[in-house]
C-alpha cells in the first residue's frame, strides 16, 4: 500500500491545484455525466453520483455546473456521448498498472495512452494482464492524531467494514470495505464523528514492486502525464517508492 498512499498524496495536492486553474472541472464534469447516464438522476440511489458530486462540492464547483452536468447524463439536456475504458499494462520495471478512463472518443484516448506508456518506458497490455494483481474496494482513512483507535475500530465492524487496520507510516487509520458497502460505512462513520481525510474506490495491490533511481523518476513522470489526461478518470500501479524520491519529484 505504500506506494498507493504516497501517490495519493502528491495527487491530491497536485488535484487542489488543477483546481484553481480550472483543469479538474473537466473530469468531474465528465464523471457526473456519465454516472448519471448509467445510474439514474439521485444521488440517493446512486453511489457513484453522488461520490462525483461531493468531490464536485470538494472542489468548490459551482451548483448549476454540476446540476448541468447531471441533466446532460440523464438525457434532460444535449450533450457529449462517454463511456468508461479500463486499460491494463505496464510501467518501468514491470510495474502493473490499470488505467480507467472517461471517453468521447475511444480511438483518441487509446492513441494517447499507448503513447505516454512507451514515452515513459512502459507498454499497453491485452484485459486482464494485470488486473487479478488488485483488490477492488472501498478506502478510507482516519487522522491517527485525531481519531480515538478504539471506537473507530468498534464503529467501522459494526458498519460493515472488511478491515480496519493501523498505518504508521502515513499516521493514518484505514478502513476497507466491500465495493457495494462503502457508502453504508462511510455513511454510519460520518454519522459518528468520524470525517475520513480520504474516502473513495480504489484497487489495491496485492504485491508491490520497488523501484529506484531513473526508473522510480519516469515511473512517477509517467504516473503524473497520465492523471493530465482529460481523458484519464483513475490510474492504478503496484510500485513501491522511496519518501525520498516521492518528495525530490513533489518539488
Amino acid at each position: 500500500m505504500s506506494g498507493h498512499n504516497k501517490w495519493s498524496t502528491i495527487k491530491h495536492k497536485k488535484a487542489k491545484e488543477d483546481a484553481k486553474r480550472g483543469a479538474i472541472f473537466t473530469k468531474l464534469i465528465k464523471e457526473i455525466t456519465i454516472a448519471a447516464k448509467l445510474g439514474g438522476g439521485n444521488p440517493e440511489n446512486n453511489p457513484r453520483l453522488r461520490m462525483a458530486i461531493e468531490k464536485a462540492k470538494e472542489a468548490n464547483m459551482p451548483k448549476q455546473n454540476i446540476e448541468k452536468a447531471i441533466k446532460k447524463g440523464t438525457g434532460e439536456l444535449p450533450g457529449v456521448t462517454y463511456e468508461d475504458v479500463v486499460y491494463e499494462g505496464y510501467g518501468p520495471g514491470g510495474v502493473a498498472m490499470i488505467i480507467e478512463a472517461t471517453t468521447d472518443n475511444r480511438q483518441r484516448t487509446t492513441a494517447s495512452i499507448r503513447h505516454l506508456l512507451n514515452k515513459f518506458g512502459g507498454s499497453l497490455g491485452e484485459t486482464g494482464c494485470v488486473s487479478w494483481m488488485f483488490d477492488y474496494v472501498g478506502y478510507m482513512t482516519f487522522d491517527k492524531n485525531t481519531t480515538d483507535e478504539e471506537a473507530l475500530f468498534e464503529a467501522a465492524l459494526e458498519a460493515g467494514a472488511t478491515d480496519v487496520r493501523e498505518n504508521e507510516e502515513d499516521g493514518v487509520y484505514e478502513v476497507i470495505t466491500e465495493v457495494k458497502e462503502f457508502m453504508a460505512v462511510k455513511d454510519a462513520l460520518e454519522e459518528k464523528g468520524f470525517k475520513p481525510q480520504t474516502a473513495e474506490l480504489t484497487r489495491i495491490p496485492q504485491t508491490t514492486v520497488k523501484l529506484e533511481g531513473e526508473k522510480a523518476i519516469s515511473m512517477l513522470k509517467l504516473m503524473s502525464a497520465l492523471e493530465d489526461d482529460d481523458d484519464v478518470s483513475h490510474v492504478y500501479a503496484n510500485f513501491d517508492i522511496s519518501d525520498e524520491i516521492m518528495e525530490k519529484f513533489e518539488q
